[in-house]
């Protein structure tokens, strides 16, 4: 159990969030170049991009909890 509270859930919250939104945007943005791929390099390209932003998401809720990146 946490002793006092600190900012890192808040402000890691709205860096999600945030980083999250910007991810979407940078999807959207490559958007019209996958739609010109054949359907099921598209359906990988979207599941791919669709998986990759929670690579990097659990050493961050860690963070987020603990204080330490690991």
């Amino acid at each position: 159990m946490r002793e006092k509270p600190t900012l890192r859930i808040p402000l890691g919250i709205l860096a999600l969030v945030v980083g999250l939104g910007l991810y979407a945007a940078g999807v959207l943005m490559v958007s019209p170049w996958i739609e010109r791929l054949p359907v099921l390099l598209q359906a990988v390209a979207y599941l791919v991009l669709g998986v990759a932003w929670l690579l990097p998401l659990r050493r961050f809720l860690i963070w987020m909890e603990t204080g330490r990146w690991g």
